[in-house]
């Protein structure tokens, strides 16, 4: 029987997890309860107690309960997450917590797999809640007051999350469509080549498409860690340049960890690794002031990269790409690598074009299983697009 785990901090929020457990039921919902607590353990009105969660710590209970608050919340949060892996009877998550408790809840939440219902009610979800959601599909619900007591603004704020999560967990479903899902990374100087791609794709396939700001990217690769998709299309690794350069949209070390974990059919190349992003022209570092810069819209500010810095891009992928022993196609478009990089356009620079290409030849480490492929054509056009279709379809099993 699948049931809704409502977790959180029992020592502190005990009445407020009890009401929210008893509308779940009164909706129908089977429900658990989870203390996740991290004073010295005692007893506890939770069905699953904080000693029980902290057992899942790689370093076993005593790692949780060491007396600094602190340390004692992080590995609390540890345990929580392999505690949630091992179950297999989750319908639904619900959190309740303040800023240390919204931190614990979500690690837990950010490692369960995409689809399945994560609400999370918090007095601190007004804010910039980037670090809590990550590329994974969390709600987050601002509580208004503190999640302290149930009053005549709690109770109702509580009730709705209860309602929400209960809802959610049976309206949860999988994806009815028959055909195999695929991602792919896009910016908008790449999506010309990505919407070629995805029209000679999207009869056999389900095609979902990432935009790579930083979160795009770690998104896609969540899925394919969630094996909710059968490969990757990554035409657009433009958030390592971002990682490298210190730009506004990076990826983060794990860029193809995915790829090397499962052993997905990827295909990837080299879009738009000729621009670092900021934000407007005055956010730009001084260091790079006098850069090739251009305004892509009042917000963004893209920076063209130096041969120096390409070869330092090409060979960070290169490197990451000689740990995944999948299916690996890698496609160098010779002609350019995004809509910006074109005879006549601004970021035009076959020098810098050269030392990325050849860095990554020279890093990938050819096998059976792993190709790089030079075409003599730039990344947006036609001629590009069937050359990478039929790289992925040479490699993806049969839809």
């Amino acid at each position: 029987m699948k049931r809704i785990y409502i977790v959180g901090t029992h020592d502190t929020k005990g009445d407020e997890l009890a009401y929210v457990k008893q509308l779940v039921e009164k909706n129908d919902r089977p429900a658990v309860s989870v203390d996740v607590s991290t004073g010295e353990p005692k007893t506890s009105s939770a069905d699953i107690s904080a000693a029980d969660v902290a057992a899942f710590h790689p370093g076993g209970r005593a790692a949780v309960f060491t007396g600094d608050r602190g340390r004692s919340v992080g590995a609390m949060a540890q345990a929580l997450e392999h505690f949630l892996l091992s179950r297999t009877d989750i319908a639904a998550v619900i959190g309740l917590g303040g800023s240390s408790g919204t931190a614990l809840v979500t690690q837990g939440m950010r490692a369960l797999p995409i689809g399945l219902p994560k609400l999370m009610l918090s007095t601190v979800a007004s804010g910039n809640v980037a670090a809590y959601v990550g590329p994974s599909d969390i709600s987050m619900m601002y509580s208004v007051t503190d999640v302290a007591g149930l009053n005549r603004i709690s109770r109702v704020i509580l009730a709705n999350a209860a309602y929400a999560i209960a809802g959610m967990a049976k309206a949860s479903f999988e994806a009815g469509d028959d055909k195999q899902a695929v991602g792919l990374s896009m910016f908008g100087v790449t999506t010309p080549c990505v919407t070629q791609i995805t029209d000679r794709l999207k009869s056999t396939y389900d095609c979902l498409v990432f935009h790579a700001t930083g979160t795009g990217g770690q998104s896609m690769e969540k899925l394919a860690d969630s094996r909710l998709v059968s490969g990757l299309l990554d035409m657009t690794t433009t958030e390592v340049c971002d990682l490298l350069m210190g730009g506004i949209f990076p990826c983060t070390e794990d860029r193809f960890g995915a790829v090397a974990r499962t052993r997905l059919a990827y295909v990837g190349s080299c879009g738009a690794l000729d621009m670092v992003n900021f934000a407007g022209r005055e956010t730009v570092p001084a260091r790079y002031r006098n850069r090739n810069l251009y305004e892509h819209n009042p917000q963004i500010t893209l920076m063209r990269t130096t041969p120096e810095e390409n070869a330092r891009i090409g060979r960070w992928i290169g490197e990451k790409l000689n740990a995944c022993e999948g299916p690996i196609r890698f496609l160098i478009p010779e002609g350019g690598v995004s809509a910006l990089d074109a005879p006549g356009k601004q970021f035009w620079d076959p020098e810098a074009d050269a030392a990325l290409f050849g860095a990554l030849e020279n890093t990938l480490r050819a096998t059976s299983n792993r190709t790089l492929l030079r075409l003599p054509y730039h990344i947006n056009s036609p001629e590009f697009a069937d050359a990478t279709v039929a790289a992925f379809r040479g490699i993806i099993p049969e839809a």
